[in-house]
């Protein structure tokens, strides 16, 4: 494994800093490594891997569709794809679809339907987005733009212009921000890479009446929170309110390169041919896998296991803050959780791998929970044991 890591680290750019481990292969809600080493996996490769690794009916759909047709380009009309969006029209709300590569190009989607719907509406180009301190919405110079963090942003400036940033969960910033050329409100059902911090009930609700009064739309980046880790499809579903665009990705191919952005028809009208395209995204093999996940998630009841599930793992969770005084709270929705600890868990980390236990931080003080959906109680239970016998292994706090 050293070796492998070694000859990697060569060739590869120094973007990461990966941890000592080359995987191998998966089964269920375990990883291997290429020496055979087994690992409960609490991360599902950042809460893509929702169905866990090995299920059959997926890997068929992908084999299938590999033996017929993988790319043709977006001049061309394909099965697969009107499937797959008419699957992610009826799930989300919206009523058209445009798919991407990933989830920082579902952004860049997002953020140029938006300007080009204020461009076409006002005939003028000076809108401006307002975006959430402490959200994450990309890598790439649009999303990154958006995104409220400074350290993301400061090394690749002059990003962007037309953004500013209000404070997650205080409607009073928010409205302060508003003027006439605001376009856009954009932010996550629960706050994802920034520590595992949901909206409150109230903070939607006033966000999505300030969009009506004020003629702006209303934004939901479900990259993470989406595709049914918080309990519904959608992070917005919990909160019963609809938005003007929505952007997928991760869980929504479970594994294969792929993400969307989504809006109601009046929004979505304002694209024209020419203003936006994608060489790869949405051609027949990402569609046949992003079809066979919504299948897959009817068929297995997943909603369902995870309505089911959640409520343990929040239990078992609630008790180790309650146990360690070195945990200060738990936060999260569905299964997307996360335990805030009085020091840096990059050490807790570190050491859970090495008992075979794969957790992923949210930010330096914060562990974060993103099981695989078909994850069971039982697998909850030695993902707590494991984590107990690190604690009393490594000195906290």
């Amino acid at each position: 494994m050293k070796q492998y890591i070694k000859e990697f680290d060569k060739v590869v750019m120094q973007t990461y800093n990966r941890y000592q481990l080359v995987l191998d292969r998966g089964e269920g809600v375990y990883l291997y490594d290429i020496e055979g080493k087994k690992y409960l996996d609490f991360s599902a490769g950042i809460a893509v891997f929702a169905l866990g690794y090995g299920n059959k009916d997926y890997n068929d759909a992908l084999k299938e569709q590999i033996d017929k047709l993988i790319h043709t380009s977006n001049y061309y009309y394909n099965i697969p794809t009107m499937e797959a969006a008419k699957k992610l029209v009826k799930a989300s709300g919206m009523d058209r679809v445009f798919f991407t590569n990933s989830g920082t190009e579902a952004i860049e989607g997002a953020i140029k339907l938006a300007r080009k719907y204020y461009y076409k509406k006002h005939g003028k180009a000076n809108s401006e987005i307002i975006s959430m301190n402490h959200s994450f919405h990309g890598r790439s110079m649009g999303a990154l733009s958006i995104t409220g963090t400074k350290k993301y942003r400061e090394p690749f400036e002059p990003l962007i212009g037309g953004v500013v940033f209000a404070e997650y969960n205080d409607l009073d910033s928010v409205k302060a921000l508003i003027k006439d050329n605001t376009c856009a409100i954009v932010l996550e059902a629960v706050q994802g890479e920034g520590g595992i911090y949901p909206a409150s009930k109230e903070f939607i609700e006033g966000i999505r009446k300030l969009c009506d009064d004020h003629d702006i739309l209303m934004i939901f980046d479900e990259i993470q929170c989406g595709m049914g880790r918080t309990g519904t499809m959608f992070g917005y579903q919990q909160y019963q309110v609809k938005p003007d665009i929505i952007t997928s990705a991760k869980a929504l191919g479970c594994g294969v390169p792929v993400g969307a952005f989504a809006a109601t028809e009046m929004v979505a009208s304002a694209m024209e041919p020419g203003d936006h395209g994608t060489t790869y995204g949405g051609n027949p093999l990402v569609a046949a896998a992003v079809s066979k996940v919504f299948d897959i998630f009817e068929g297995k009841q997943i909603l369902e296991h995870v309505n089911d599930v959640a409520p343990y793992l929040t239990m078992k969770l609630d008790q180790l803050v309650n146990k360690y005084n070195f945990i200060k709270e738990r936060r999260g929705i569905g299964l997307m959780q996360g335990l805030e600890f009085t020091s840096p868990v990059s050490n807790i980390i570190s050491m859970a791998i090495e008992e075979g236990l794969i957790l992923i931080s949210a930010g330096s003080h914060t562990v974060r929970f993103l099981p695989p959906l078909i994850i069971e109680k039982e697998h909850i239970d030695e993902m707590v044991g494991i984590l107990e016998k690190v604690f009393m292994k490594t000195a906290i706090d």
